[in-house]
């Protein structure tokens, strides 16, 4: 196996920011994301979980540190990376149709194949009936999956999301958990998902990274069958996983 096949779709080596004259947000963080893994990412308010997010998409500059892709060039920004932020963040005056299609649109005219797939996406996260809808005639969870299909138009090899489904309701909030996933997987599609919500990072993830105060404190695998249903969040399994991820993030760990 050559060099470059057995590296990690995305190696963070190192790597710190921050401002002059104040601690570092993201404080000399070594992890590797997988080719086809999901990686969830949690941490207090302020631990510099957004920041390293912004990172790995090349939004940010490291101060020191690197952050490579398996063919070992810069993370940047680009058509190879899908963003999901926490508000879905959709056009007022745009339909929903072209709201998904709007990375498209940035680059050229949409041929007749890229409204196709919007469609088939709009379809597969049941949308299909509000594609000429616009943005106000949607409910939050719609405006969420209009923002995911966004994110996911180009089939990006790499998806980030900020804490996308923090505001809805439970019910919906687990309803697009499982859309997600099941996309994802589809397309072998690299996530790394920001969430405060313990209970969300290990359902969804393959692995569970802990930051505290800009470190990286555990990288914890997520052993948890598959496929994963909403059934399972009442077993043992997920309740001794939650835990601990729970004592890495309390540091209340053996």
């Amino acid at each position: 196996m050559s060099a470059v096949a057995a590296m990690p779709f995305l190696d963070i080596r190192g790597v710190s920011y921050g401002y002059p004259g104040r601690p570092a947000v993201v404080d000399g963080i070594d992890w590797r994301l997988e080719a086809g893994g999901f990686h969830c990412l949690v941490g207090r308010s302020g631990c510099g979980k957004t920041t390293l997010l912004k990172l790995a998409a090349g939004l940010l500059a490291p101060r020191s540190g690197r952050i490579v892709r398996a063919d070992g060039t810069p993370a940047a920004p680009g058509p190879q990376l899908g963003y999901m932020f926490q508000a879905p963040t959709l056009l007022e005056w745009r339909r929903v149709i072209d709201n998904v299609l709007l990375p498209v649109s940035l680059q050229r005219r949409p041929l007749a194949a890229d409204l196709e797939r919007a469609r088939g996406l709009l379809d597969m996260l049941g949308l299909s009936g509000h594609a000429q809808h616009y943005p106000r005639q949607l409910s939050g969870g719609q405006q969420s999956r209009a923002a995911l299909a966004r994110a996911l138009i180009l089939e990006p090899a790499l998806l980030l999301l900020d804490e996308p489904f923090a505001a809805l309701d439970a019910i919906t909030r687990g309803e697009l958990q499982d859309d997600l996933m099941r996309m994802c997987r589809l397309r072998s599609t690299t996530v790394l998902f920001v969430t405060h919500d313990i209970g969300e990072a290990v359902y969804l993830g393959d692995r569970v990274g802990v930051m505290h105060r800009g470190r990286l404190v555990a990288d914890i695998p997520v052993s948890l069958p598959a496929p994963r249903t909403p059934a399972m969040r009442h077993e043992a399994a997920f309740n001794q996983a939650c835990a601990r991820v729970f004592q890495a993030m309390t540091g209340d760990g053996p």
